[in-house]
């Protein structure tokens, strides 16, 4: 590979993707001047423009819905597929052709991922790709147009950093990096979504946030976006007189966003229509949905809008112009998501939960209580402990029944809205008065929908070239289940312990980390792995064998089905070994069984925690 001339960074987001950018020789230290790539797309049939976000959706269209000179892009492209705005404008008059949220559905454990089912609940005459396809089809839109744009530096030569949630797991991770990797990105990390935020305010402050931030400071970064919330917790530590910046804690993977705004929104006004004598079917709930997600993003952007038009469309004849036509107003939408989605709540407030239906249809595995609020709070609470022995850190309120932040940093295009940020501070701001704590401050952001992938853009460049890094790793220990040599006892299943293979922060990338025991592997017969993690027990180490744990403190994953191949053993032979662990830089976890004797055949699982099972090696 020749020497790459730009750092890029890449936000493929549930709602928009953005491509952020930073001309190396241009840049000296932490003085980074970026730039975003204008995204030409269709705008209209036949009309392109180039525009700093692509909207994330795909529209299937009909085969005699369009002509083929209406969907001409400026490179070679699948005839039948539309992406970004016009994708979005077809979606909301017929939403059952929309392809929409596949970075939701790409760390769904319950799907594959790679299989068409997206839309899903189709009928068979409507195409339907894959999560993983999607994500595909967005990075290549990328591509082609940076490609379009820098011929002579295409984006194969250069350093990418892709953006993800802090809270996704190690095969949703793997399956971004696939795809970026089949678009011909070869040199590439991934960055956490909240992270790259933080990057940003850095290089926004060109220097100052030194003086805007001190040890023992710690920066909570909220980050509500299209599809997820996502939550993390940042410490100032410092180290030989020089400031650091260190992640302590992400929150749990939490389906709650735009999203569901826009869902109640659409029921909103589909209420309001019931009592003017209008009826809306599901179909047109769906159109509407759509309908106000745009609304909701137009008066959110624009603070002088006091209403946006909505047009559904119609099922009969016998409406004037065949549609129905409506408003969604700034009050509306600020007042629903004020209320419903962060209402004032004590800390000690958990997210409601109920009782699931015996039977449900395949969906993604929204979050069941709308309440950001709340989330906020069980995410502090469980992680009160997060800093108390953080090297270079001055503990503060070792008495709290919370984690107290001392800054706020909001990032998601769904806090454009200022009386959203101001909501969740003055919440916090609340439950901290409550312990004698000092109010949280605001960092102030640039560009909420753009800071991710300018962050990510920075990050790209410093991690090559020198500069601020925050300190992370992996946000959970990681365990697996080890049975103990016990007699069978009729009625009783066996003991099972939990062995620490990944400790708490390991750094991607790092050389492997091996436990000193010696354990048994059974080979040649059908055997299952069972893996565990938390986001609380910090200080265990790899090699450490836990008999005994509360619920609250390990989070058992999806467990792995195999059959180890024996290869000249005997079939269900227990074979010694030491088990060896690594972590990707694109956050891959990796079990190796290492035999002690005979034949020095390994191996290997994948340690995907969600859902997708690796073949063993």
């Amino acid at each position: 590979m020749s020497e790459s001339r730009f750092s890029i960074g890449i936000d493929l987001g549930t709602t928009h993707t953005a491509l952020s950018f930073v001309e190396i020789a241009k840049c000296e230290g932490e003085e980074v001047e970026q730039q975003m790539m204008g995204i030409p797309q269709l705008i209209d049939p036949g009309s392109i423009e180039q525009r700093p976000m692509l909207p994330s959706f795909i529209y299937l269209p009909h085969p005699n819905e369009l002509k083929a000179g209406d969907l001409s892009l400026p490179w070679p492209s699948e005839p039948g597929r539309v992406l970004g705005e016009l994708a979005r404008k077809q979606g909301a008059s017929t939403p059952i052709r929309l392809v929409s949220s596949a970075k939701s559905w790409l760390c769904h454990p319950d799907v594959d991922r790679k299989e068409p089912i997206l839309p899903p609940e189709v009928p068979e005459e409507i195409p339907q790709l894959s999560p993983f396809d999607a994500s595909i089809a967005y990075l290549t839109h990328l591509r082609e147009a940076w490609n379009g744009l820098h011929g002579h530096d295409p984006l194969s030569d250069q350093e990418v950093t892709v953006t993800v949630p802090a809270s996704f797991d190690p095969a949703a991770r793997e399956l971004t990096a696939e795809a970026a990797r089949a678009i011909g990105i070869e040199h590439l990390v991934l960055l956490e979504e909240p992270q790259a935020a933080l990057y940003s305010w850095v290089n926004d402050s060109k220097g100052r946030w030194r003086h805007e931030v001190k040890v023992g400071d710690i920066i909570l970064v909220v980050d509500v976006g299209g599809g997820t919330t996502d939550l993390s917790l940042i410490a100032v530590t410092e180290q030989d007189g020089a400031l650091e910046l260190t992640r302590v804690a992400v929150g749990e993977h939490i389906l709650l966003g735009g999203d569901n705004m826009d869902l109640t929104l659409a029921h909103l006004v589909k209420k309001k229509l019931k009592t003017n004598g209008v009826e809306l079917d599901r179909w047109q709930l769906q159109a509407l949905t759509h309908g106000c997600r745009q609304a909701k993003e137009t008066l959110l952007a624009d603070a002088t809008r006091d209403a946006v038009p909505l047009v559904v469309p119609s099922r009969g004849a016998k409406l004037i112009g065949g549609s129905i036509r409506t408003e969604l107003t700034r009050t509306e939408v600020e007042t629903t998501l004020i209320d419903g989605f962060f209402p004032e709540v004590r800390v000690s407030d958990l997210p409601a939960e109920r009782a699931r239906g015996a039977l449900t249809k395949v969906g993604l595995p929204f979050a069941q209580d709308p309440a950001v609020t709340r989330h906020l709070a069980a995410f502090l609470t469980k992680q009160a402990g997060a800093t108390a022995d953080l090297e270079g850190f001055v503990e503060h309120a070792h008495w709290a029944t919370f984690l107290h932040p001392t800054a706020v940093l909001f990032n998601g295009g769904v806090f454009n809205a200022q009386a959203l940020r101001e909501r969740v501070l003055s919440v916090m701001n609340q439950w901290l008065a409550m312990e004698d704590a000092p109010p949280a401050r605001l960092l102030e952001a640039q560009d909420l929908d753009l800071a991710v992938a300018r962050g990510a853009a920075f990050y790209s460049y410093v991690r090559k070239h020198g500069g601020i890094r925050i300190r992370g790793g992996t946000s959970h220990s990681y365990y697996v289940g080890v049975e103990p040599s016990m007699p069978a006892i009729p009625g009783i299943e066996p003991e099972l312990h939990a062995l620490c293979v990944v400790p708490f922060g390991l750094e991607e990338g790092s050389e492997p980390v091996s436990a000193p025991q010696e354990f048994g592997l059974v080979v040649g017969e059908p055997v299952r792995f069972r893996f565990f993690g938390s986001s609380v027990r910090r200080d265990d180490l790899v090699g450490e064998l836990l008999e005994e744990w509360s619920n609250d403190e390990m989070e058992e994953m999806e467990e792995i089905q195999t059959n180890l191949p024996a290869e000249g053993r005997k079939k269900g032979e227990v074979v010694p070994v030491r088990l060896q662990a690594s972590v990707s830089e694109v956050g891959t976890l990796e079990l190796t069984a290492i035999p002690l004797t005979g034949k020095q055949q390994q191996w290997k699982v994948s340690f995907n925690t969600r859902g997708t099972k690796s073949d063993p090696e």
